[in-house]
Order: structure tokens, then sequence, then C-alpha cells
């Protein structure tokens, strides 16, 4: 017995060893796999960021383009090595360019707050300009000073950089916060249609209205009245793309220039007020804004004195009418822009509102056209004078069927100085004044006039994925006649000669092929 009692406790205490060991080896429980779950709040495209209850999307784009005839991606043949039609000039502009946009949004007992950011990484033709080396991106306009960049005078050729090389640049479009009717950031402006600068092309550089494309710092309040209808009053940063120049003075050697853009430092941002109707047939939209011009001094230092500020203003009506009875999904975009002492909310930045454009002569070495849109000109001891705009810009898009589109548009936009301008440089009678005594010159006048006309058709095989060719030509109508003598231009490479005064055109051809996600 004793023995097989002995072997009964052994098996006993070896099973229960062998069945601690083997509960040892057994896995531990895991925590549950927090899977990300989709957020069906906001549309298509949106998941809960893990252990939070914010939804966020990603999007963009990538493209690539070449633009025919330009040193510029976003505009034709307008000044600087550009407008020179030499060469110096390229005949196309590459680029390469991947965007990448965040949107948040988060419910809370406030309502929603939401966060955007757009952002974008190129890769583009350097502008050739003779010195130094080539930087991509876009670069401001003539007259425009620029937040982050160097203050250009108006007329000078800024139009990009130089080098016939490639470079990288890296661009932040939009980065704003949106709560309770708020918008405080980078952001469209509220003056504009909500087309931007296209009411049917992808060329940027219409004239006609305003377009803040990148958009622009601001601090905004939206009211939603329902039934489609909102107002807004903002205030915005008016040193990035607002300021197209306070000149004081003028020179007789004015191709690409009049005199000295003598903008001050910021003082105000550009107010702007905006109602818009959206409804099923399209939607209205009439904007105004109000520019404060506050120049430097008359000359050199303070004791030479500074005329009073004087406040631009604009206003904007556009109109976009929807499935008109051509085609399922036709449109029709169309505005209209009156400006006083506020011109780039017609000349916008990336049309630029400075022209210097050579091209051929029968009777001189070359013919050139040139013109300036700024805000107010001045002299010593005068008061700030504004300029008066006024233009349009609309486009007619067809859907041929699901994959084919085309669109026709256009754009026209005139400038016309006051009298203390057009007596500076034309005199009382037009033959006098810097420019219109100068030997040669049969007619004088400072006004002129932009006209565009394009054609776009975009192919889109697959969802999101487009190809599309845009042609594009535009029209300077300038008001001088005759020749005139012109010192030449080392960074154009124009030499000192007689040239003859006469109107310019010139066509871009924008080829492009664009991936959505």
């Amino acid at each position: 017995m004793k023995l097989v009692k002995s072997l009964l406790l052994g098996s006993a205490a070896g099973l229960i060893a062998v069945g601690g060991a083997q509960a040892a080896d057994l896995p531990v429980k895991a925590k549950a796999v927090e899977y990300v779950k989709i957020c069906s709040l906001y549309g298509a495209g949106f998941y809960y960021i893990p252990g939070t209850d914010t939804c966020i999307k990603l999007g963009g784009y990538l493209r690539a383009e070449v633009a025919l005839n330009t040193n510029s991606d976003f505009s034709g043949q307008l000044t600087g090595n550009n407008g020179a039609r030499n060469r110096l000039t390229n005949y196309y502009t590459m680029r390469a360019r991947e965007d990448l946009n965040i949107d948040t949004r988060t419910a809370t007992e406030y309502g929603v707050v939401r966060t955007f950011f757009d952002g974008v990484f190129s890769w583009t033709t350097g502008n050739y300009a003779g010195t130094g080396s080539a930087t991509g991106g876009r670069l401001p306009a003539p007259g425009l000073n620029t937040s982050g960049a160097t203050p250009a005078l108006v007329g000078s050729s800024i139009n990009g950089t130089d080098g016939n090389t490639s470079g990288g640049s890296l661009g932040v479009y939009y980065a704003f916060i949106q709560f309770a009717g708020f918008t405080m950031g980078k952001a469209v402006s509220q003056f504009d249609a909500p087309w931007t600068n296209y009411p049917g092309n992808n060329i940027d550089s219409l004239v006609g209205g305003s377009g803040t494309v990148t958009g622009v710092n601001q601090f905004t309040y939206t009211a939603d009245f329902g039934q489609g209808v909102t107002a807004s009053f903002s205030a915005e940063d008016a040193t990035a793309y607002y300021q197209a120049g306070n000149l004081s003075g003028a020179s007789a050697g004015m191709i690409g220039g009049y005199g000295t853009n003598a903008i001050g430092g910021s003082r105000s941002p550009n107010l702007v007020g905006m109602v818009r109707v959206d409804q099923a047939w399209g939607l209205f939209q009439a904007s105004v804004a109000a520019h404060d011009n506050h120049v430097a001094y008359y000359g050199a230092t303070e004791p030479t004195g500074h005329p009073d500020d004087k406040w631009g203003w604009a206003v904007q009506l556009a109109l976009s009418i929807k499935n008109i009875p051509t085609g399922a999904g036709d449109t029709i975009n169309i505005q209209g822009v009156y400006t006083d002492g506020a011109s780039r909310y017609n000349f916008q930045n990336l049309a630029g509102g400075s022209y210097s454009m050579f091209g051929s002569s029968g009777i001189a070495y070359q013919s050139v056209g040139f013109a300036i849109a700024p805000d107010t000109v001045f002299v010593t001891g005068s008061s700030q004078e504004t300029v008066k705009t006024w233009g349009f810009r609309g486009a007619y898009t067809h859907n041929w069927d699901p994959y084919w589109n085309t669109a026709l548009y256009g754009a026209w936009a005139q400038a016309q100085f006051g009298t203390l301008a057009k007596t500076t440089l034309c005199g009382a009678t037009g033959t006098g004044g810097v420019f219109g005594g100068l030997a040669g010159v049969t007619g004088c006048n400072p006004d002129f006039t932009i006209a565009q006309l394009g054609i776009i058709t975009r192919w889109t095989p697959v969802k999101n994925l487009t190809f599309s060719a845009d042609l594009n030509w535009t029209h300077l109508d300038q008001r001088y006649s005759g020749t005139v003598g012109y010192a030449g231009s080392g960074t154009t490479a124009k030499p000192a000669a007689v040239y003859e005064l006469k109107d310019q055109d010139t066509i871009t051809l924008l080829l492009r092929a664009q991936r959505n996600w």
C-alpha cells in the first residue's frame, strides 16, 4: 500500500507541475485593437484620429505642366526679360508640383472647430535675369510689396529670377481656423468670387477681378441667414497682395516705369464686406472693399513732408449660372469690378499691373508698349490722386460628355489716370510734361486697356486624372503714339535707340497633367 500511495502522490505532483508550466506558457490576453473609424459627419474621406473625437481628411494633387512662350508659369510675356522677347527670354517654363491639404473638424458645444492647411512643393524652370542664381516659385509682380519679399519699384523687372536653372520652393496657400462663424488665418479673400482667377481657365493671369488664389491673412466673421444666404465682414492684410503702388514723380526714361514707388509702412488692413446667395441654379455675390493708401515722404527724408492718407475702394458683382440648357453641368461664370485707388482688385497680383512689352517695327529699331496701374499718383506738395479702373472676366464651360469639356473665357480691364498724373506726364495739352514733350512723341496718354481671350479643353479619362491644354491671348492697348529715344537697359539687353510706341500682343499655351487625390 505504501508503494501505491507513493506512486499516486508522485503522479499528482507531476501533473500539478506540468499543468503549472503549461499555464505559464499561455499568452496574456491582448488589448483590443483600436481600428481607424470612418467619420461620416463631414462628408467622404474623413476619419477619426485614433483616441480622439477629431475627424481628419487628407487631400491634394500632383501636377506636371509646361507653359510655352513665357518665362513664367502664370503669365504671358508682359515685362522684364519676359517682355523683352530676345535671347534672354525663355521659350518655355516647366513645373512639377505636389499639393497637400489637411482638414480637421471637431464637434463642440459651441459648434464645429475647423482647421485647414494647404501647402505646395514645387520645382520650376528658372526665370533668366542675367545675374545671380535662380529660385522657383511665384514671385511678386512689379510694384507689389510682398510680405516676406523685397519691395519692388513699380515698373521694375522682377517677374521671376534668373540663371536658366531650375529651383525648388515651398509655399503655404492656406492656414486658417474656423469657429463660431469666424475665420482666422490665411484664406481666400472674402472679396473674391468663388472661382477666384478661374471662371473656366487654368492660366492664372486674368485681369478683371480680384483673385487671392494663394490666400491672404484675415480676420473674418460670416453670418449664415439660411436658404443659402450669407454675409461676411473681414479685415484683410493689405501688404501682401493689394499694394499696386503709389507713384511719386516721373522721369523721361519711363519705359517700364514712371517714377518712384513711395509706399509707406502698413497702417490699416483692407476692410471687406460681402453678401452671397447660393442656390441650385447658381450663385450671386456682391463685394465691397476699402483700401488705405499710406505713402512715405515727398523726398528721401522726413523734413520733405508727405501727403495725407487717401482711402481707395472697390466694388465687385459676380454671377454663376449652373446647368444651363446647352448640357448637363454646363456653367456660365461672370464678374465685373470697379476700383478707385485700389487697383489690385482689378489687376490682381498674378496678373500684375506693369507692362513693358517689345516687338517689331517698320519705322524704328523695335516697338514697345508700356503701361502701369498704380493705386495713386502724387508729386511734391500735392495730395494723392487715385487711379480709376474697371473690368470684367467670365467663361462658358460646356461638357461634351463625362470625359471631355471645353471652356471659352475672356477678360478686359482699363486704367484711367486723373488730371494731376496726365498733366505731369503729358502736359495740359498732351504734348508737354516729362514724357509728352520728348521728341517723336505725337500722342501722350497714360490710360490703357488689357484684353484677354482664351480657350481650354480638358480630358478626364479616369476619375481625378485630368489632361488640359489652355491657349491664351493678351493684348495691350496703350495710348501713346510716335517714337521715343530710349537709353537702353543692360538687364534686358535692349540698346539705346529709337523705339516706336505701339500696342503689343502675346500668346501663351499651358499644357497640364493633374492627379487629384
